[in-house]
C-alpha cells in the first residue's frame, strides 16, 4: 500500500506568511498560486493556469471562473465595487473566448453597513448585469464583525458558452504574432488610488471598468482564426499579463513604447508617484496575441466598435529573449518589462 505521504504533491511555496503582495497578480501572486493552490487542487495536466477554465458537462464544454472584488472604496469615479463584480467576471470569461450567460454572486457585509449604500451597489450590479447581457441565478450573504470587510466584499462564479472558432492557448502563439491592446492603459489603478483622497494630486481620471464582450465578439468576428490568446490585464497590469504570457509560450515578446496607449492624465500620476504604468490595473481593457495576417483585420474591427477606436498593435511575439518582455524606448534602447514585484496599489479590483 502506497501513503498518503507518499504521493503528496512537492511543495514549492516557501513563504513563512502570506502579504498584501500576494494578492496583487504579480510574483508573489504567481508564486502564491503555483507553488501552494495548484498541486494541491489542480490536475497537473491542466496546462497554464488562465482567467477561466473550459469543461465538458454532459457532452458540452463551457467555460467557469470564479473572482472576489474587495475594492477600496467602494464607489469611485466611473464605477463601483457592484458594476466591478459584473463586469470582471464577464471580462474574464470574454479573454477566455466565452460569453457569459449566469452568475452566482456572495456579498460579505459589514455590520454597521448603511443599507443605503448596500442597495446603491445591489442596483449598479444589476444595471451592469442587463448591460453585460448575462443573468444573475442566485447567491449568498453572510455578516462579519463591524471593521472586518470594508463595508462589504462581493465574490462572483461565472458560467459562460464558448464563442465559435475561437480557441486561445499560450501554447498556441508563435514568432511573429501580432499583440494588440483594446485601449487606453492605467485609468482603473490610478482612480482607485486618487480617490482615497490620500494624496494631494488632483486629476480628471474615471475608472474604465466595462465589460469587452462587445469588443471580443468584434474581434473574434473579424479574425477567429488568428486570435492565438486573450488575457484582461487587472492586478499586475499589462507587464504581468505579458510577462506569464512570455513564459507560458516560452518566447519573447517586444513592445513599442509609443504605441502603448495611455491618457496623459495616467502618465502624469505614474510619472509623480514613480509608478510604472504597465504594472497599474485595468477593469475595462484587453489584450490580444493574433497571427500577424489577421492583424489588420482584428485592429480594424476593434477600432471600428463603439470604446474601440484607441486600440493598438503595441508590439510582437519572437523568438527571444525566450520568456521574457522587452520594451523598445523612445530614445532607441530596449529595457527589461518585469512582472509586478510587490503591492503598490492594495484593494483594486
Amino acid at each position: 500500500m502506497v501513503s498518503m505521504q507518499a504521493n503528496a504533491p512537492k511543495l514549492r511555496f516557501r513563504d513563512t506568511q502570506i502579504e498584501m503582495a500576494h494578492g496583487a497578480g504579480g510574483k508573489a501572486s504567481r508564486r502564491l498560486i503555483e507553488g501552494l493552490f495548484a498541486p494541491l487542487l489542480c490536475d497537473s495536466s491542466s496546462g497554464p493556469l488562465g482567467d477561466a477554465a473550459h469543461v465538458l458537462l454532459n457532452g458540452v464544454r463551457v467555460a467557469i471562473t470564479a473572482d472576489s472584488f474587495v475594492v477600496k472604496p467602494l464607489r469611485f469615479p466611473g464605477g463601483s465595487i457592484g458594476e466591478l463584480a459584473v463586469n470582471g467576471t464577464v471580462n474574464d470569461l470574454a479573454v477566455s473566448g466565452a460569453r457569459a450567460q449566469t452568475l452566482v454572486v456572495t456579498y460579505v457585509l459589514e455590520a454597521g453597513l448603511p443599507t443605503e449604500i448596500l442597495e446603491q451597489e445591489v442596483r449598479a450590479m444589476a444595471a451592469a448585469a442587463r448591460r453585460a447581457g448575462v443573468a444573475i441565478a442566485g447567491g449568498d450573504t453572510k455578516v462579519v464583525e463591524h471593521g472586518k470587510a470594508d463595508g462589504m466584499y462581493i465574490s462572483s462564479c461565472g458560467i459562460g458558452g464558448l464563442i465559435d472558432g475561437v480557441h486561445v492557448a499560450p501554447e498556441s502563439v508563435r514568432p511573429g504574432d501580432q499583440v494588440l491592446l483594446s485601449g487606453p492603459i492605467g485609468d482603473h489603478g490610478i482612480t482607485i488610488l486618487l480617490a482615497r483622497g490620500e494624496l494631494d494630486f488632483e486629476a480628471e481620471i474615471c475608472s474604465d471598468t466595462r465589460s469587452v464582450l462587445p469588443l471580443v465578439e468584434a474581434l473574434a468576428a473579424a479574425a477567429a482564426p488568428g486570435i492565438r490568446w486573450m488575457r484582461d490585464p487587472t492586478r499586475g497590469g499589462v507587464a504581468t499579463s505579458l510577462n506569464e504570457l512570455a513564459r507560458d509560450c516560452r518566447l519573447g515578446i517586444r513592445l513599442s513604447e509609443d504605441s502603448i496607449p495611455i491618457h496623459d492624465s495616467v502618465r502624469g500620476a505614474c510619472e509623480l508617484l514613480g509608478l510604472e504604468p504597465l504594472h497599474i490595473a485595468n477593469e475595462g481593457q484587453f489584450l490580444a496575441v493574433v497571427a500577424a495576417e489577421w492583424a489588420d483585420a482584428a485592429l480594424a474591427a476593434l477600432r471600428g466598435s463603439p470604446g474601440g477606436h484607441e486600440a493598438a498593435i503595441i508590439g510582437e511575439v519572437r523568438e527571444q529573449p525566450a520568456g521574457a518582455v522587452l520594451a523598445a524606448t523612445s530614445y532607441g534602447g530596449t529595457r527589461v518589462v518585469d512582472m509586478l514585484v510587490g503591492d503598490p496599489l492594495p484593494r483594486i479590483c
